[in-house]
């Protein structure tokens, strides 16, 4: 089941994950993060939390934040964290993202990073994440783009997969604004963030990145030309990854 898969993975990614540059950025976080407006009586979801950083960097900003997270290590990991930079408001729970355990219009907003990848149902998880906010909420979604064109998709896929076995499919740019349009959502705004990473240590905060790092590397030069959204290269200080990082949100109507 995809369920013991994410748990597996993520539970051996776990320091990794919560120490890795890609999550405390500028791109892919502090931009999201001033997506949510302040109000110190808002409450907040976020939604397959991780260990949490969403959350935490999210807590100054509203009343309460209540991460929720399938990988019951990573829950633990993001209560780690938020006790030791003393926040008050927020409290983490093991959760399913594509069944949340809450009433309709609970929160005033649900936010959720770098999930929607690992998961069969993306639309499931966008829907309920719609659902458990009020009337005139905010929803914020963070993710990786895939590439529209259907080669490189592929190739970019069977690298994702063979490093992360718990990766399921990327989203185009126009296939994530159509997850928040059947949800009921109303589009506020969607920016798409060039970023980049260090390409060795990505490769090997996946399960399946060292055992598989000679087949990878060959499925990397044989890439499509032209990709946007995944391209290694050489740079100053060793390989780089360049992604596109899509900031979109959405309004409850």
């Amino acid at each position: 089941m995809y369920e013991e898969s994410i748990r597996a993975e993520f539970t051996h990614q776990t320091e990794s994950f919560a120490r890795n540059e890609v999550s405390k950025m500028v791109e892919t976080l502090g931009a999201l993060v001033e997506l949510a407006p302040e109000d110190p009586k808002a409450r907040w979801i976020e939604v397959a939390c991780g260990p949490g950083a969403i959350a935490r960097a999210l807590a100054p900003r509203v009343g309460r934040v209540h991460g929720v997270d399938l990988t019951p290590a990573m829950v633990a990991k993001a209560a780690e964290e938020a006790g030791r930079e003393g926040l008050g408001n927020v409290e983490f729970a093991v959760g399913d993202a594509t069944a949340l355990e809450f009433k309709d219009g609970a929160f005033d907003g649900a936010v959720t990073r770098f999930s929607l990848h690992h998961i069969p149902a993306p639309r499931r998880v966008v829907a309920e994440m719609a659902r458990v906010v009020r009337p005139g909420g905010w929803v914020l979604v963070s993710d990786f783009i895939a590439d529209p064109n259907r080669d490189v998709y592929a190739a970019v896929e069977e690298i994702e997969r063979l490093r992360d076995p718990s990766h399921w499919s990327c989203l185009t740019a126009e296939q994530l604004r159509e997850v928040g349009e059947e949800a009921g959502l109303e589009a506020e705004s969607q920016r798409l963030i060039p970023f980049e990473i260090d390409y060795d240590d990505w490769l090997r905060r996946g399960s399946g990145g060292p055992a598989a790092a000679e087949l990878i590397e060959r499925l990397v030069q044989r890439l499509p030309e032209g990709s946007g959204c995944f391209r290694v290269y050489e740079g100053e200080s060793g390989r780089r990854l360049a992604l596109v990082n899509s900031l979109t949100r959405w309004r409850r109507p």
